[in-house]
């Protein structure tokens, strides 16, 4: 039986490539929605590109309030859903595949959201679904990690039976290594190199995959394994090669 790997991730609005390209072979997605919401990153917003590849960022308005948890936060604008749809249909009616996945966009912004998570996990499940990923989403709010930090992720590991914890290229900032290492667990690096897609062969650094599903349709899940790198961790970071 092979070593079972665990990828745990805070929930994002339209995550980038690299955020699935990390899931191409496991089952299991554990969205870390008990975390502090962070204003300045990707959990309520990203970035798409338009139909001459300039970057066009959607940001969904949240209601401010110190120290409140992923899981605590709440849409501030209903009326965003509106605004948001108006824009992927501008941007992407052209695209070769824009009409294989409007009727699914228009469905989710047809919903009335409340909450971020909710609408960022109902995202999530959408584009697992269009690149064929049989994952589960498992959200640790019902039943969070004890401890923080590295600890909180030991524990995570220990209940999803995970003998690999697979992090991203900043994991050394503020990974404990030694902690993984005494617990059994080995750590794997993930990284991302894109790969050219669409007519212009040439796209903005860091678009959601939306843009890349919206280009590739069926062959994207193809590009996202042409581009998927991991590596065992070290104290030192490196590159990943293939």
């Amino acid at each position: 039986m092979g070593e079972r790997v665990l990828v745990a991730h805070q929930p994002a609005y339209w995550p980038w490539c690299g955020y699935f390209s990390r899931l191409l072979d496991v089952d299991e997605l554990v969205l870390l929605d008990h975390v502090q919401f962070s204003e300045r990153g990707w959990q309520h917003r990203n970035t798409v590109a338009d139909r001459y590849g300039r970057p066009v960022r959607l940001t969904v308005p949240v209601r401010r309030d110190f120290g409140q948890r992923l899981t605590e936060v709440r849409i501030a604008e209903p009326d965003f859903r509106e605004r948001h749809w108006r824009t992927l249909s501008e941007t992407y009616r052209r695209a070769p595949h824009f009409n294989r996945f409007a009727d699914r966009l228009q469905e989710l912004y047809a919903q009335s959201w409340t909450h971020l998570v909710d609408l960022n996990e109902a995202v999530t499940r959408l584009i697992l679904d269009a690149l064929d990923l049989k994952v589960t989403l498992v959200r640790t709010s019902g039943a969070p990690p004890s401890g923080t930090k590295t600890a909180a992720l030991v524990d995570l590991c220990r209940r999803h039976q995970a003998d690999v914890l697979r992090v991203g290229t900043g994991a050394g900032a503020y990974l404990d290594a030694g902690l993984l290492e005494r617990a059994g667990i080995r750590i794997e690096v993930a990284a991302y190199a894109p790969t050219p897609y669409g007519r212009a062969r040439s796209r903005p650094a860091g678009l959601s995959v939306l843009d890349l599903l919206m280009h590739e349709g069926p062959r994207a899940r193809a590009v996202l394994m042409a581009g998927a790198r991991t590596a065992p961790f070290t104290s030192t970071p490196r590159e990943v090669h293939a």
